[in-house]
């Protein structure tokens, strides 16, 4: 009688453990879904200037409007994380002397990869940049 509660007990154990290694592996093995894009930054598009730069240091992002688009790129540089400066035609690295253009393509290495184009959304009279 002992041994056969003991194999019970230890089948119950089993279990148990399957089942949570089992929802471990679920949680980090399915992607998740509907998982919604976090607000990063609000913008009033009246105050970017035409043909023009907003730079929020702060969130590492730089707003930028054409004749009639207006679109935001991080300010990480893609060659070692450093904080790109905005000038008038282009952006710098100031640690190893990486250039992109105002879209963010790279014009001169060491970095290899652009800039990344953060999404964004007219939410109303408030522009909304997400990550």
């Amino acid at each position: 009688m002992e041994k056969s509660d003991r194999n019970r007990r230890q089948f119950v154990k089993g279990l148990a453990l399957l089942a949570i290694c089992g929802g471990a592996l679920w949680r980090f093995l399915v992607p998740q879904r509907g998982q919604k894009d976090k607000v990063l930054l609000e913008v009033d598009p009246n105050t970017i200037p035409p043909r023009g730069a907003l730079v929020y240091n702060q969130s590492r992002v730089v707003v930028i409007r054409r004749e009639e688009d207006v679109y935001a790129l991080s300010l990480v540089c893609t060659h070692l994380g450093c904080t790109v400066n905005v000038t008038e035609e282009k952006l710098v690295c100031p640690c190893h002397g990486s250039i992109f253009d105002r879209d963010g393509n790279v014009i001169k290495g060491p970095s290899r990869q652009p800039l990344e184009r953060l999404k964004t959304e007219q939410r109303g009279d408030t522009l909304v940049v997400l990550i």
